[in-house]
């Protein structure tokens, strides 16, 4: 026996496969030792520069709680919400602006509305207690397509929900990777 066919025969099933199964296990495992080594990795958890967030929002914004939850998952950094203790923060977030929107985009001649388009738009900025502006004024914003029939008029709402929800996802965690951008206070 051959040392390669002695060491191929470690791996059960492979010298006396087919040879279609051989090629698309080694295949495989080719694919496997070239992901490995091409610095794949699952994104973590974002590294902030600050250890405490005040986080300015509107009182009934679904999208202020959404970015609370998801910066106080990371562990790290400890999220403020009262007002009072605005300065004992090392940094401030302020959402300026959560709008939600819904535009017709498509009518039939009858009148009848057959799609809209769902918005969603945040603008915040990320500053000191003192004022020194981290973050400018930023917009991100999101939209969503959703077709429409009155004879399905509580299925598209479910799903008008869903999407705004996705949306909302969207823009918290495009807000999360900007608040790790900021290396320096």
């Amino acid at each position: 026996m051959t040392p390669l066919r002695s060491s191929l025969s470690l791996v059960p099933g492979l010298v006396t496969a087919p040879s279609g199964r051989r090629r698309h296990l080694l295949l495989a495992l080719a694919s496997a030792a070239l992901l490995s080594g091409c610095g794949f990795a699952l994104r973590g958890t974002p590294d902030f520069a600050f250890s405490s967030i005040s986080l300015v929002v509107g009182e009934q914004s679904a999208l202020g709680l959404a970015l609370k939850r998801s910066i106080a998952a990371n562990g790290k950094v400890q999220v403020i919400t009262d007002a009072r203790k605005i300065d004992s923060a090392q940094v401030v977030l302020e959402v300026l602006a959560d709008q939600r929107e819904k535009v017709v985009m498509g009518s039939s001649p009858a009148g009848q509305v057959l799609e809209f388009q769902l918005r969603l738009r945040i603008r915040f900025r990320l500053r000191t207690p003192d004022g020194h502006e981290l973050i400018p004024v930023t917009e991100i914003s999101q939209q969503r397509d959703l077709s429409y029939s009155e004879s399905a008029a509580l299925g598209k709402e479910a799903e008008e929900s869903l999407l705004y929800r996705d949306m909302q996802s969207d823009v918290v965690q495009q807000v999360m990777r900007r608040l790790a951008a900021v290396k320096t206070l």
